[in-house]
């Protein structure tokens, strides 16, 4: 599937914490647990456990949750589908919801078990 302007812009003005007890609920489904979930987060966007619970309280939206987030320089080697979209075929205009989808694709792994070594990617050394 592509990407549009108005998905985009969609995701965007998303609430964070609106979407974050969803993931949570999720996750604790399948056993996974809150601090394996902000380890995730912290991984993906450099926010630790303060900055997080500020920007939950804050209600930030998605784009500024990603605007304030230093995205792991190993974030493309996130890759696979999610909804229906392929990250790595995103486009880079819509690099928003590329990162929307890095979240969303780092959350299934945990869900469905996948070990955190191989969730919090490294490069081959």
């Amino acid at each position: 599937m592509k990407v549009t302007a108005e998905k985009n812009e969609k995701v965007g003005k998303m609430i964070f914490a609106s979407i974050y007890p969803l993931y949570m609920n999720r996750l604790e489904k399948n056993g996974r647990t809150k601090e394996e979930f902000h380890q995730v987060i912290e991984w993906l966007t450099g926010f630790d456990e303060n900055q997080l619970q500020a920007l939950i309280e804050e209600k930030v939206t998605y784009k500024t949750f990603f605007q304030k987030a230093k995205i792991h320089p190993n974030a493309h080697m996130i890759k696979g589908v999610v909804c229906g979209y392929r990250i790595e075929e995103i486009e880079d205009e819509f690099e928003l919801y590329r990162q929307c989808r890095y979240l969303e694709k780092l959350i299934d792994e945990l869900a469905k078990g996948r070990k955190m070594e191989k969730i919090l990617r490294e490069e081959k050394k």
